[in-house]
């Protein structure tokens, strides 16, 4: 095992298929060493199962990848290689009859635990109870302690803050950067668009098990145009809609809205010709940057289910990796 700490996570053409779907399709992607890297799409584009595919929970039908300079066909080497890794999947499988404080001395027993006291002065299990009197937040809570209680240097997670409340969402942001600047890699999947500009530094895009970009979170918004909103007559709306590089016009009472991806000079000289009562320029909503790579909610909606039919048997126990 040759360990590459500037590429912690190296991903060649990694493909999983399970004969009626693909849940990934040759996927390639490197993540360099301590920066955030967001995996984003619908849930069931296929982001789950290319992680258990990288923690040796699923085999790949073919292509590599290696982590922590593990080759995830090697066993023994990924196994080792597993004790400098935090996890956190999207399904935890805590043991519902014991408590959050048995859960932990079981990881650290594993892994050590090191920064178990801080993890816990941040995030605020109850670890006194059994696992069943938990919320969905004090389960992501406890899994957010064992994933990062070992200090870790490269941390995966499976929609890290499903279940947060908002204060605890912004918790997990803020020590996000702050791992980052300490050096440690994060990769994370995630459908929540608008905490990825928080933290990520760059993203890869996966759709229906492809992936379809690969990118600096700035420059993917900076490509992607910008949103406008313009308040003007019906025939005024109807020249500047007809501008090229207009995207997507939504009409209001007052106006109309849309994406401009053209040359921003031209749409102001062509607002300029007409009697503008106000008009906003902006980066889009990155739901809306998103949405550019599906087409349509229903398309992503259709991923959502192929993967889920495919996988779901996998998730039992994922926190024992």
């Amino acid at each position: 095992m040759s360990d590459d700490p500037e590429h912690p996570l190296v991903v060649e053409e990694l493909t999983k298929d399970y004969g009626s779907v693909v849940a990934n399709d040759t996927v390639s992607f490197t993540v360099n060493g301590g920066e955030v890297f967001g995996f984003l799409g619908p849930n069931g584009a296929g982001k789950s199962t290319t992680i258990r595919m990288l923690l040796g929970l699923l085999k790949p039908t073919s292509g590599s990848a290696t982590v922590l300079g593990a080759d995830i066909r090697d066993e023994a080497a990924l196994t080792e290689a597993k004790r400098r890794i935090g996890y956190l999947p999207a399904h935890l499988g805590f043991e519902e009859g014991v408590t959050g404080e048995t859960v932990l001395d079981y990881h650290g027993a594993m892994k050590g635990e090191g920064r178990r006291d801080e993890m816990l002065e941040l995030f605020t299990p109850p670890i006194e109870r059994p696992i069943r009197e938990y919320s969905t937040g004090n389960k992501r809570m406890l899994g957010l302690v064992q994933a990062f209680m070992h200090d870790p240097d490269l941390v995966i997670m499976d929609e890290p803050t499903a279940g947060l409340d908002p204060l605890k969402q912004e918790a997990f942001n803020e020590f996000i950067r702050d791992e980052r600047d300490r050096g440690t890699t994060v990769f994370f999947s995630s459908h929540v668009l608008s905490e990825v500009r928080r933290v990520c530094d760059r993203v890869g895009i996966l759709r229906a098990g492809s992936l379809v970009e690969l990118e600096n979170v700035e420059a993917l918004l900076h490509r992607s145009g910008k949103h406008v909103r313009v308040h003007a007559s019906d025939a005024a709306v109807a020249e500047i809609t007809a501008l090229d590089g207009v995207v997507g016009p939504e009409r209001f009472a007052e106006g109309v809205q849309f994406i401009y991806a053209g040359d921003v000079n031209a749409l102001l000289r062509e607002l300029a010709t007409h009697d503008i009562r106000d008009v906003e320029l902006g980066e889009p909503p990155i739901e809306d940057v998103f949405t550019h790579y599906y087409g349509s909610r229903e398309e992503a909606d259709e991923g959502d289910r192929s993967e889920e039919a495919a996988d779901r048997t996998t998730r039992a126990g994922e926190t024992d990796v």
